[in-house]
């Protein structure tokens, strides 16, 4: 009996460690993803001993789009059935969840209670903004509640939205780009009740010139005087209308002489100086001599003066400035085409910038330094130089063309045993913040999103990791357009050394959206469904609604006098938005571009760009020689670049092609 207590006591310490092994254990497991099965998922919804496992199981069911359960609100609210304890935000959620299946479901009384009770548990976490959304249809004051507390929030952007131009400055502080803002802010501008403060109109104007709508800006500012953020993003709206080019130019040199500190003003510097027009040259001489000595108007004035010392001074001074990497390829390139491939090598070689270039800029160096080497005869070294840039840098257009010069880059443009295209697959998104990731892993990207949208307070990151992070989650939510520039923006940005983003972002951009829609019609046309990918990315960036200035339409950008010819019949604008169709009649119509050119990627590619007629007339022997200098000598620089990016598309889509990660990367 004397040890009676003695082995209670170590029969409690063993059990109470057994517990805390077992707690640990239970902890050390592979986190749940949407990798994971459905079966896999039911099972663990059902059977696990951890709550918070079973809670994260029946999120990723009831957004699974793998499962058959999809879209049934009623299997929803049977996986998330008593999932909403605790002060965890995925209680926060699973609520959020169970209202909107309870309102499919037409229950709109037990729809609102679930809503009040998020409201009142979780008023700070972002998923109330959609509590204060629904509720806010009967209550109005909630509405305004939304604005103040969630003001970047897309349940804000849609409540201003809705308010019609009382929402409108709303709009233009934290979503000029919601749809129906434009709407929205000239309106507001065009009123005369209640009247605008001079700051106001200033904010409205911004907001217009974002958008694009110069003339509407300026009507809305008047004669007011306006800052200079302003006053620059009137002047980058100004840019992309040619026939505006020289207002442009006027307004940016005002701006560097207003602020000339300013950051706007090294903006408005760096815009004048990418120019190639004569007043754009003479408004950089008319600067304040602190700007003139600067890296982009020197690579400017170095570029106008063809001199090799110039060149060479700017190159060596500002070795990490992108303006001196713009002038070397600038300078490089113009040798090239005259034959000089002496002074090209030289320019493409310079030491200075060794390690500088961000990857792409980097492989488009190292080849045309390979094509330099062949061109004057050191044949073998010229091999060399293209094989370390293949285990370097083997996607994209420079990829395929060093794969090409070594024998090794051929390319199937019938489809012939083409495999489908790849599907997106699930990564962690290693945000930064520990919340939006764990959102991204239990496959809620548009929660992911409207907290990222909070944290960042609506403005675009210029960081490269953090414009990943952004463009992947705009391309989770559907928005490809902004995604896919954001991860092009990332991709130039990246400075050398960053193997793994490197490698993310070279799978990101090469992703395609409406994968079964493109395979099909590129099947049905006898074509490679990367190929007509490639196409889509470069058109409309998979943005199937989107329509250019000369009214081009859809993923495709298909004309509608081109769908007519190519549909034996007239084809309405809305039925080329669809992407089905608007694939089906873009592959008819590049499969007549690559007919007509005996199957040759790069004239059918720039024809699909700039029309049959024109591309005729550039034909000359290099195309076969020398294609590579046959593309640099297309006189359309947006034919030029379209078919660099097109075949750089079609050779990274058609194969995964990562970077190679040696020990510095």
């Amino acid at each position: 009996m004397r040890r009676l207590p003695l082995l209670l006591a170590v029969t409690c310490l063993g059990s109470g460690g057994l517990l805390l092994l077992g707690g640990q254990l239970l902890q050390l497991r592979p986190p749940l993803t949407p990798r994971l099965e459905a079966g896999e998922l039911r099972r663990i919804r059902r059977l696990d001993p951890d709550p918070q496992r079973r809670r994260e199981a029946a999120l990723l069911l009831s957004r699974d789009r793998g499962s058959p359960e999809v879209g049934d609100p009623r299997r929803q609210l049977d996986w998330l059935k008593n999932q909403g304890w605790g002060n965890d935000p995925l209680a926060a959620l699973v609520l959020k969840r169970q209202a909107e299946a309870t309102r499919s479901l037409g229950d709109s009384d037990g729809a609102k209670r679930l809503w009040a009770e998020l409201l009142n548990r979780f008023p700070s976490d972002p998923a109330s903004a959609d509590a204060l959304y629904a509720l806010g249809r009967d209550q109005p004051d909630l509405r305004q509640q939304l604005l103040e507390r969630f003001p970047a929030h897309p349940a804000a952007l849609a409540a201003a939205q809705e308010q019609g131009s009382a929402g409108a400055l709303h709009l233009a502080r934290w979503g000029p780009r919601w749809p129906g803002a434009a709407a929205a802010l000239r309106e507001r501008c065009g009123a005369r009740q209640p009247p605008l403060q001079d700051g106001e109109r200033e904010q409205l104007a911004a907001g217009l010139a974002q958008l694009s709508l110069v003339e509407p800006a300026l009507q809305c500012l008047g004669n007011r005087p306006a800052s200079p953020d302003t006053q620059l993003a009137l002047a980058r709206a100004l840019l992309r209308d040619p026939e505006q080019e020289a207002a442009a130019e006027a307004r940016l040199l005002a701006i560097a002489r207003q602020a000339p500190s300013s950051p706007s003003a090294v903006e408005a510097v760096r815009l004048l100086s990418e120019g190639t027009s004569a007043t754009s040259l003479e408004a950089l001489r008319q600067l304040p001599a602190a700007l003139q000595n600067s890296a982009a108007v020197q690579a400017r004035l170095a570029r106008e003066s063809k001199s090799r010392d110039t060149t060479l001074t700017v190159l060596r001074r500002w070795p990490a400035d992108p303006a001196s990497w713009e002038l070397q390829w600038q300078r490089a390139r113009a040798l090239a085409l005259e034959g000089n491939w002496s002074a090209s090598l030289q320019l493409l070689s310079e030491p200075a910038l060794a390690g500088q270039l961000p990857a792409p800029l980097e492989a488009r160096r190292w080849f045309w330094q390979g094509l330099a080497e062949w061109q004057l005869g050191r044949r073998q070294q010229a091999r060399q130089t293209w094989q370390e840039l293949l285990q370097r840098h083997p996607g994209g257009y420079y990829g395929w063309r060093a794969a090409d010069r070594l024998g090794e880059g051929s390319l199937n443009l019938r489809g012939d045993g083409d495999t489908p295209l790849p599907q997106a697959q699930w990564t962690p998104l290693n945000s930064g913040v520990s919340q939006i990731d764990r959102l991204w892993r239990l496959g809620q990207p548009l929660e992911a999103w409207e907290q990222w949208r909070i944290h960042t307070k609506g403005v675009s990151p210029t960081e490269p990791s953090q414009l990943a992070v952004e463009g992947r989650l705009r391309r989770a939510v559907g928005d490809h357009w902004l995604g896919l520039g954001q991860l092009e923006q990332a991709s130039l940005r990246l400075p050398a050394g960053q193997c793994q983003l490197a490698g993310d972002l070279e799978r990101e951009l090469h992703t395609p959206a409406y994968a079964r829609e493109l395979d099909q019609a590129a099947g049905r046309a006898g074509l490679s469904a990367p190929l007509l990918a490639a196409i889509a990315k470069q058109e409309s960036r998979f943005s199937p609604t989107v329509r250019s200035p000369v009214g081009a339409v859809g993923l495709l950008q298909l004309m509608p006098d081109t769908a007519a010819e190519v549909a034996g019949t007239a084809v309405p604008a809305a039925e080329l938005e669809q992407p089905g169709r608007n694939a089906e009649l873009g592959a008819r119509y590049l499969k007549q571009m690559l007919s007509q050119w005996q199957g040759s990627p790069v004239p059918a590619v720039a024809s699909y760009n700039a029309g049959p007629g024109a591309v005729a007339g550039w034909i000359d022997p290099r195309l076969n020689e020398q294609p590579e200098v046959w593309v640099e000598a297309i006189p359309y620089p947006e034919t030029r670049l379209y078919v660099k990016k097109v075949l750089g598309n079609l050779w990274s889509m058609a194969a995964p092609r990562p970077p190679a990660c040696g020990p510095e990367g």
